[in-house]
């Protein structure tokens, strides 16, 4: 499975971003999506999880009210919708993709492809 994140770029403090990622295989539709960043010094953290239809989404506590994910299956893609960004949502972000599983993901570790990341510059 391969897996194209895009869509970061460099935004001011309040702006928006909507980062993509489009997966490879026609059964992305069977595949736990999950977003993690990773900023500089920092471990990669979890950011939002999202399951195979979409009808359940689930945030980290710094960007729940701000960040929202969807998915279009018939597009093998999932979206992150980032508002009232923040400097300190700076970082490189990564779509993730779990292919087995019957509940949301929060670790790096329960994921099996991942992304090349996508940077998101965020200025005061």
């Amino acid at each position: 499975v391969q897996l194209q994140a895009s869509g970061g770029g460099l935004v001011q403090a309040g702006g928006s971003l909507r980062l993509s990622c489009a997966a490879s295989e026609r059964t992305f539709s069977t595949y736990y999506m999950g977003w993690f960043r990773q900023a500089p010094g920092k471990e990669r953290e979890f950011v939002a999880a999202i399951t195979r239809t979409g009808s359940t989404t689930y945030y980290a506590d710094s960007v729940k009210g701000r960040f929202t994910s969807s998915r279009d299956n018939a597009k093998n893609t999932v979206y992150l919708q980032m508002n009232s960004l923040k400097p300190e949502d700076t970082a490189v972000y990564y779509c993730a993709a779990r292919v087995a599983g019957s509940r949301l993901f929060v670790k790096a570790s329960e994921y099996d492809y991942w992304g090349q990341g996508t940077q998101v510059t965020v200025s005061s």
